[in-house]
């Protein structure tokens, strides 16, 4: 650790101990005030309000809703993201902060990812000798396919930056430890929807017509069966059939049946090709049964993959913060991220946040999920000190962990998702 470093992460430790109250405040504001994907303007105005009072300035992202907002000056540059929508759930929790937007919740952990990023900005605004620019992006529609980083991605806003962070709750892991994990940590997730057809009939004369029953069974059963021996097992790609509808009567065959689920993969490259897989493998299985298919694929999120280099600026930060007996291994999520669109253009780490507080875990996308608050403040300390490592390595390259990263060429957006996310994509993760 630089001297600077060791002399600005002890001043951001003095100002979260003095602003520690004002945080959960405003984690609690965020929590009682969701806002869906595309739809945070409420959100948006309160960060930027809250931004400029500390002599910041923010500008909106193109999409509408977020923000990027830059705290220091000169090179190098240095991004921190978070997200800042909600989930189309009911709240559930008897709590003074519970939502007051009925069917809509931060299930997801993404009030205290946001409360996160702005306690680093405000706090990094109040130092002197900052060794280059923290670009601070809030995030909208995390919670979409393909997600509302591809909108960040291609605007443009991630240019210049060397290096991007992020971090996400834990509600397995205990408030007070920080979980790292170099390569990939969270999944791809795509969605299949496929429909079959037939003329119908008789549950009396299956032998005249198409079974669609059975036939949607066989695919229930045989195409996940049939991608465990096509995929490499150490890509870690997966179906899993989430919904099945089909026929209203007892005694008759439906003409119509669908199914829905999610294709989830850690490895990049046998995402790339999991479509093209998926769309052979239905087919096959259902020409054995006579039925017509089609196949609605939508390509979701990649996998975070998390930069080795990147991970050891997190690593480094998070010994000063919580120590080495409060760093542990991340497992790998089969959870999907948006995160993961800012590896086109920079390398990105993704930590975890733990948040439980004691008894049962409450988890992710649920309406009673909540978080231990002491893990809001170990969050701002953690980025703020991975933002200065960062900056430090990338200004003085001599000590750095390597050479700065090749320039990627950026990607555009794959598809319109400027729209408000339905209920139904927010819940496909």
């Amino acid at each position: 650790m630089t001297p600077v470093v060791e002399k600005l992460g002890a001043e951001v430790d003095d100002w979260v101990a003095r602003n520690n109250g004002q945080l959960i405040s405003t984690r609690r504001h965020l929590h009682a005030h969701p806002e869906l994907a595309f739809a945070e303007f409420e959100t948006t105005s309160y960060l930027e309000q809250r931004l400029r009072e500390v002599g910041l300035k923010p500008r909106r992202l193109p999409t509408g809703t977020g923000l990027v907002c830059e705290v220091g000056s000169g090179e190098p540059v240095v991004v921190l993201r978070a997200d800042i929508d909600a989930l189309p759930l009911a709240d559930l929790k008897d709590v003074p902060y519970a939502s007051t937007r009925e069917g809509l919740c931060h299930a997801c952990g993404h009030d205290v990812h946001t409360t996160v990023l702005l306690g680093v900005a405000m706090a990094l605004a109040s130092l002197d000798g900052l060794p280059g620019r923290v670009r601070c992006i809030f995030q909208p529609a995390e919670e979409t396919l393909p997600g509302g980083a591809t909108q960040v991605v291609a605007s443009g806003v991630l240019d210049g930056a060397t290096r991007a962070f992020a971090l996400h709750c834990d509600p397995s892991v205990a408030a007070g430890k920080i979980g790292l994990r170099t390569g990939p940590i969270t999944a791809a997730c795509d969605r299949i929807d496929v429909t079959l057809i037939g003329p119908g009939g008789h549950t009396a004369r299956p032998q005249l017509t198409v079974d669609l029953v059975d036939a949607l069974g066989r695919l229930i059963t045989d195409v996940p069966a049939l991608l465990s021996r096509q995929v490499d097992p150490r890509a870690g790609m997966s179906l899993v059939w989430g919904a099945v509808n089909a026929g209203i009567a007892a005694n008759a065959i439906p003409q119509r049946g669908q199914l829905r689920g999610t294709v989830r993969v850690l490895d990049r490259d046998a995402w790339r090709n999991a479509e093209e897989l998926m769309r052979s493998l239905v087919a096959r299985v259902a020409a054995t049964t006579g039925a017509e298919v089609d196949v609605d694929y939508v390509r979701g999120v990649p996998p975070v993959v998390n930069d080795p280099r990147a991970v050891a600026l997190l690593r480094a930060a998070a010994l000063e913060t919580v120590g080495s007996d409060h760093l542990v291994l991340s497992p790998q999520s089969m959870g999907g991220e948006d995160f993961g669109w800012f590896a086109d253009v920079m390398p990105i780490a993704l930590a975890r946040l733990g948040t439980h507080g004691g008894g049962a875990p409450l988890d992710l996308h649920r309406g009673t999920f909540d978080v231990d608050e002491r893990a809001i403040a170990i969050g701002v300390r953690l980025l703020a000190r991975t933002a200065m490592h960062a900056l430090a390595a990338d200004a003085e390259l001599p000590c750095s962990p390597g050479p700065p990263p090749p320039a990627r060429t950026r990607r555009p957006a794959p598809g319109d998702t400027a729209g408000r996310a339905s209920d139904e994509e927010s819940h496909r993760r």
